[in-house]
């Protein structure tokens, strides 16, 4: 290692940022026997880090807090990490603004806030575009900062898994121009034993974006194939399957829906079309991959309204707000679209999610209302639309629930519910690119079985 790079250890790891990605990133290097400072501008939240609460739900991140708290400094000060700290990992938001562009503001205000003459490896963490890198470390260099080293970390974390996933790398991803500050990095996550892929800022940074775009393309075209499926009586569970064993395309991300949502895939989608329209390509795929999702939200109103007659004065229930389960994000969350669709409709909305607090009603239509059991949102509804595929939502699948609705149609928009079950149970379930079960087809398959045990008809001529 380059003599100039301070050893980081026994020294602590600064992190700069305290959501999922900073958080997660801080607990797994205590995991790991690391001291760990993390800075955030929030106050409150770093006051409920120091009381050892998350301020989001995320499995393992509690247990983590409470095991690690000796090692773990959460602070308001940039001093207690800029100095002490010779690695700093830099985990802060990169929304999208009005331009599309990725809002690097609060990145370009940890770069701000090194001090001059500070030596550090600055790790970049959050999702910038391609080019960032190379341009911080001439900011650097033009105010006489050269002991602060660049090195991109792109993360992989899936919110629901986000501790798991830090903890088990499929591959860790180093960016860099300077190999030693790759070398201290990589030093760090040498415990876990992942894949190292080494390469330029540049390639690390587009590495990233081009996961997320493939994986939230491999969403969109499924949903594409699953309304096909509808349209010519397929089934897509079973394409989906057969094409999953295809060791070239695998099974993952081939689950159709309403779409994919959260704080990552819609974000990097739109980053990566936006980065190569400023490049001057226009990137013809990415811009289908958004327009699928956007139009999938959509179809779930539609096929209800078709179902139902009218949507005006109807009660519908929502089961589940987050954008996926595990966690309580409702960033880009697919519920707040159908939400505002089906208020604009004239439908009254009862919604239920296991962990998102009550807070989400200040995102949702007036007159919402919002239950603490998922039993209760059924009762008296027109329909129910399952939004997130907790797995509480199972246990839903009984006769006195569909009973207890006004009329018992379930529409699955995460295919989350055995079709016979529910027709079993008396719902009327419809899925997404899947054949409908109505209340007696059970009944209707069991005829026909029945019917394919009787004695063959006789042969004419026999």
């Amino acid at each position: 290692m380059n003599e100039n790079l301070p050893s980081t250890d026994p020294a602590p790891v600064g992190i700069v940022g305290t959501g999922y990605v900073g958080l997660v990133t801080g607990l797994a290097l205590a995991e790991l026997g690391h001291r760990v400072v993390c800075l955030d501008v929030d106050r409150a939240k770093v006051a409920t880090l120091r009381a050892g609460q998350a301020p989001f739900h995320e499995p393992g991140v509690d247990d983590l807090l409470t095991r690690h708290a000796a090692g773990l400094t959460f602070t308001t000060d940039p001093t207690e990490v800029f100095g002490p700290c010779p690695v700093v990992f830099v985990t802060v938001d990169t929304p999208p603004g009005p331009s599309g562009d990725a809002d690097l503001s609060r990145v370009e205000a940890v770069v701000a806030a090194i001090p001059a003459g500070t030596e550090l490896v600055m790790v970049m963490k959050s999702t910038v575009p391609a080019g960032t890198g190379r341009r911080i470390t001439r900011h650097l260099r033009a105010t006489g900062r050269h002991g602060v080293r660049y090195v991109s970390n792109p993360e992989f974390l899936r919110e629901g898994s986000a501790v798991h996933d830090v903890l088990h790398p499929e591959r860790v991803v180093l960016g860099a121009d300077d190999p030693a500050a790759a070398e201290a990095v990589a030093a760090l996550w040498a415990p876990l034993g992942a894949p190292v892929v080494q390469c330029d800022v540049a390639s690390a940074e587009m590495v990233k974006l081009a996961a997320n775009a493939f994986l939230a393309t491999k969403i969109s075209f499924v949903n594409e194939i699953a309304n096909v499926c509808d349209a010519v009586g397929a089934d897509v569970a079973t394409v989906a399957r057969g094409m999953g064993l295809d060791s070239r395309i695998g099974a993952a991300f081939l689950n159709p829906g309403i779409g994919y949502g959260g704080s990552c895939f819609p974000k990097d989608v739109a980053a990566l079309k936006q980065l190569a329209g400023n490049s001057g390509y226009h990137f013809q795929l990415l811009s289908a991959v958004i327009e699928v999702n956007e139009l999938q939200k959509r179809r779930i109103v539609v096929h209800l309204a078709n179902r139902l007659g009218q949507l005006q004065g109807a009660r519908i229930a929502l089961l589940g707000l987050a954008f996926k389960p595990g966690t309580d994000d409702l960033r880009e969350a697919s519920s707040l679209v159908l939400a505002a669709r089906l208020a604009a409709e004239g439908a009254t909305l009862v919604v239920h999610d296991p962990v998102v607090g009550d807070h989400v009603l200040d995102l949702l239509p007036p007159g919402t209302a919002k239950v603490a059991r998922a039993a209760d949102a059924l009762v008296g509804a027109d329909a129910a639309i399952v939004v997130t595929e907790w797995p509480e939502y199972l246990d839903l699948v009984r006769p006195d629930l569909a009973g207890a609705m006004a009329r018992p149609l379930l529409v699955d928009g995460r295919n989350l519910i055995d079709p016979e079950a529910a027709a079993t149970a008396g719902f009327e379930w419809v899925g997404v690119g899947r054949p409908d079960c109505l209340p007696d087809a059970v009944d209707r398959q069991l005829d026909l079985d029945l019917d394919d045990t009787a004695a063959p008809a006789p042969v004419a001529g026999s």
